[in-house]
């Protein structure tokens, strides 16, 4: 398997585990980061109100909004028009608006040079986007394109699938954020049975680092001290298989 299917796979498996923005922030970071990305934004646009999830620096996305900057950032009018995933940079852009080039500008100094965006069809006008920003040059991001465009889409598509699901639909009554998911129980309770993190990985089919990932999400769940406890905790609350 390629590493960007193995990094995609390890994605779906994770987003099944976020409950919560913070969750699901720590999910897209991780599966960026693996593709050669830094940082990643995931902007809803519903009636010019503006819902953000990202790992932009804060000061920057408070800035761009007090400022209502998505009302002219020439990669939100793009989404807005375009179907396929595209890339963009912070050079200058020839004739677009003094605001447009300083808003370029100051990413830049925040870290965000060029990246690459899905755009994302919610119905009746509404749009939604991905982006994959990093600080390196426009070339080594059409270098990325290149190299991952189908995973890319996928990721923003699957992203913004779950994230509807788990975050806008009510579901009748609060979710319990100390309930584990099903891939959570099965990795605490081969651990439970004395099964090594090798084991487990084999037995549930998944990579290693992902068995380690599934339990760290179990512990700070039940907010336990170490992977021991968390076991001892599942087990007094009745979650583990």
């Amino acid at each position: 398997m390629k590493l960007t299917e193995e990094a995609f796979q390890e994605f779906v498996d994770a987003l099944e585990t976020a409950a919560d923005e913070e969750g699901f922030e720590r999910v897209a970071s991780r599966v960026i980061r693996g593709l050669g990305f830094q940082r990643f934004a995931y902007l809803r646009m519903t009636d010019d109100t503006p819902a953000l999830l990202s790992s932009y620096p804060k000061s920057w996305t408070e800035r761009y909004f007090d400022l209502r900057y998505q009302m002219i950032d020439p990669v939100v009018q793009r989404a807005a028009k375009e179907y396929d995933l595209f890339s963009w940079g912070g050079a200058p852009i020839i004739g677009a608006a003094k605001e447009q080039q300083r808003l370029f500008e100051e990413a830049t100094t925040f870290g965000i040079k060029s990246g690459i965006t899905v755009p994302i069809r919610m119905g009746f006008g509404r749009i939604a986007a991905f982006t994959f920003a990093t600080a390196e040059s426009i070339a080594g991001t059409n270098r990325l394109l290149l190299e991952t465009t189908d995973v890319l889409r996928l990721i923003g598509l699957y992203f913004h699938a779950h994230v509807s699901v788990r975050l806008d639909r009510p579901l009748g009554k609060p979710r319990d954020k100390a309930a584990l998911t099903q891939r959570e129980r099965q990795c605490l309770s081969w651990v439970a049975r004395g099964k090594t993190i090798s084991d487990v990985a084999v037995l549930v089919q998944i990579r290693p680092r992902t068995v380690v990932f599934h339990l760290e999400n179990a512990r700070r769940k039940l907010n336990a001290g170490s992977i021991a406890q968390c076991v001892a905790e599942a087990l007094r609350r009745g979650q583990l298989l």
